[in-house]
């Protein structure tokens, strides 16, 4: 990446990112070709983006008129195999008798079922479920770009900040009313935000309510007159953003499809509010003689009606839609210039809003986004504040070669590292784990500087209700060590994935261990890098409730207990993706009030980052061989 400060040329910029698209674009291609060739279910949903045999199970009727399609394995009835499907996953239906494939969406996700909203009923007994490539969020962000290119205005002067050749610059800080609910780092960061005149970024390590912090930058800028745009790169991070604010008395609206958008938020959609708008029966009652003014003019009478009758009440037909879809346009306008803010996410088609412009925007979770994506929406935007933490996952990049040149590096993550301190505000009480377990992140990856609030500072197992304290070990963190176990990795069949079956047993024994104490499955996380280790401990898990994901789908998340399993233990010290510190910070911060981590130190050991993690283990006591505890393998 370029050296701090020195000017990026946007023509240079812009096709550098061009290129990365198109090169994530193919390798996207490349699996989904490379996934329908393969028949075995074992094989095929290996890698976690197909599901075989699955069958309806029932059915709902969706907004818009569209069908939500409930669908589950037509034998194994308790649990889907672990799988990367999430709520805005675009998908292709396909039918086993080779029926013409269906595009959906997935609108909601359980254990045992994936509901999936289509616009016709799919046909057919049994169906393949494949995750597609998103072309048209490809092409959105290319065009995207190509418009800050030429940008001029505004939009070009936000183009020449982040590329370089302008400064951001700040006003005084205004006088704002403090709500009793923000620390002292987190109105800091409202305030700095609030000064800011065209940039500022908001760092929330883990727990440190960040969402929050965002929520009332939101409120002030309301507060102040403006109007606000805001966006994240996933569906759900946005729902979980107007979750929030609808809490603190924002009227926000949601842009997307609706199935996208978690049902807790639907009522908040576009659709949901023009559905309700004054004009919408008037709308309706158009449309609907429309559709009886059609069906006449194409039904067989006995009598011929008389001459160009037929073909009137076409016209009329057609008449009356046209004046419905104007109605309509005027209802969508009215909902939107009626709301204190627009929450999307950032590649959403804001085609709605062309010519529209706001005060601020926000991008939550903005770590999580390639690049182009944030591009998007800052054609609208007076000035940015981004808000994540780029020590955490990076922006998942199918592309490896794409990702090793630059691709994978975050907007939020680039203009830190070139501007530092002079345009972030970084929080630092966090509200989730007990002070033992921040500890060695707050040291490794935030300078020291988080402190644990006094609420969760000292929160142990036993003292939930449900906890026998006599049956459990009631120190926050401990480290099992299986060196000398012999418990190699294996590498799954069809050299997709690791697993560790010797380490997912003391794992899994370890689970009994705290639920025999007391602690309910579903407050505890089962961490694992591999999918093969996660789809070993899925299948062999007792407790139905218990939580068993990579470390990428528990990002954001928060559980009372967390067990990593690293997997990782072979002769030659290889650590494979371990080595990414940022992969191992996300899992490590997890944990509420117990953190136990499985591994093979001598494996581990060969990184500099796991050798600074093991000697803290052992500096706090929380070192344990696995032959203390007794092994049965």
């Amino acid at each position: 990446m370029p050296a701090p400060h020195r000017p990026i040329v946007p023509e240079t910029h812009f096709a550098r990112f061009e290129n990365w698209l198109a090169m994530e674009g193919e390798a996207e291609r490349e699996r989904l070709v490379e996934r329908r060739q393969v028949q075995s279910s074992a094989d095929a949903e290996a890698g976690g983006e197909t599901l075989l045999d699955m069958v309806v199970a029932s059915h709902a009727s969706g907004l818009g008129g569209r069908y939500l399609v409930t669908f589950r394995k037509r034998r194994t009835r308790d649990r889907l195999p672990w799988h990367r499907f999430k709520v805005g996953s675009p998908v292709m239906l396909s039918p086993r008798d080779a029926g013409r494939p269906l595009p959906g969406i997935v609108s909601s996700r359980r254990n045992d079922s994936l509901e999936i909203a289509v616009d016709h009923w799919p046909e057919g007994d049994r169906f393949r479920i494949d995750m597609t490539p998103d072309e048209v969020t490809r092409k959105r962000q290319l065009s995207a770009m190509q418009e800050a290119a030429i940008a001029t205005g505004r939009h070009g002067q936000l183009r020449d900040l982040l590329l370089y050749h302008r400064a951001p610059t700040f006003r005084p800080q205004p006088a704002l009313e403090r709500p009793k609910r923000l620390n002292e780092s987190q109105w800091q960061a409202v305030q700095f935000s609030m000064s800011a005149n065209d940039l500022a970024v908001i760092h929330g390590p883990p727990g440190t309510g960040k969402t929050t912090t965002v929520v009332e930058v939101i409120r002030q800028a309301i507060a102040a007159g403006e109007r606000v745009l805001a966006c994240a790169p996933s569906n759900t991070a946005v729902d979980n953003l107007l979750e929030k604010l609808v809490e603190s008395g924002v009227d926000g609206v949601r842009l997307g499809h609706p199935a996208r958008v978690l049902k807790g938020v639907r009522s908040h959609t576009l659709d949901a509010r023009v559905q309700h708008h004054p004009a919408q029966g008037v709308i309706a009652d158009m449309l609907r003689e429309a559709d009886q003014l059609e069906q006449r003019s194409s039904r067989y009478t006995r009598v011929r009606p008389p001459r160009g009758h037929k073909s009137r009440q076409r016209q009329e037909a057609r008449a009356l839609r046209r004046q419905a879809r104007t109605m309509e346009r005027k209802a969508v306008a009215d909902v939107l210039s009626g709301a204190q803010a627009i929450c999307a996410t950032v590649s959403f088609d804001f085609g709605l809003l062309e010519g529209e412009r706001f005060d601020l925007l926000v991008i939550d979770e903005a770590c999580q986004s390639v690049e182009p994506g944030c591009w998007v929406p800052l054609r609208f935007a007076r000035r940015l504040v981004l808000a994540g933490d780029h020590c955490q996952l990076p922006p998942a990049i199918l592309s490896q070669a794409a990702a090793r040149e630059g691709f994978g590096v975050s907007l939020m993550e680039r203009l830190v590292d070139a501007l530092g301190p002079s345009i972030t505000s970084q929080l630092t009480v966090q509200y989730r784990m007990h002070q033992q377990i921040m500890e060695f992140s707050s040291d490794a990856f935030y300078d020291g500087k988080l402190t644990a609030h006094c609420s969760v500072a000292d929160h142990r197992l036993p003292d939930l209700p449900s906890v026998d304290g006599g049956a459990v070990d009631d120190r926050p963190v401990l480290f099992l060590d299986t060196a000398g176990v012999g418990w190699e990795e294996e590498l799954e069949p069809g050299g997709l994935s690791r697993l560790n079956p010797g380490e997912g047993r003391l794992v899994l024994d370890q689970v009994t261990t705290l639920c025999d104490a007391g602690v309910h499955p579903r407050d505890i996380a089962v961490i694992a890098p591999y999918a093969a280790q996660v789809r070993w401990l899925r299948h062999h898990a007792e407790q139905e409730q218990l939580e068993v994901d990579t470390v990428d789908g528990f990002q954001g998340r928060e559980k009372e207990a967390v067990v990593i399993s690293t997997v990782r233990s072979n002769r030659d010290g290889e650590i494979g993706f371990l080595a990414d510190e940022r992969r191992m910070n996300v899992a490590l911060t997890r944990a509420k009030r117990k953190l136990i981590v499985i591994g093979d130190s001598a494996t581990l050991g060969t990184s500099d980052f796991f050798q600074k993690l093991l000697a803290w283990f052992d500096s706090i006591g929380a070192y344990r061989s696995a032959w203390e505890i007794g092994l049965d393998d």
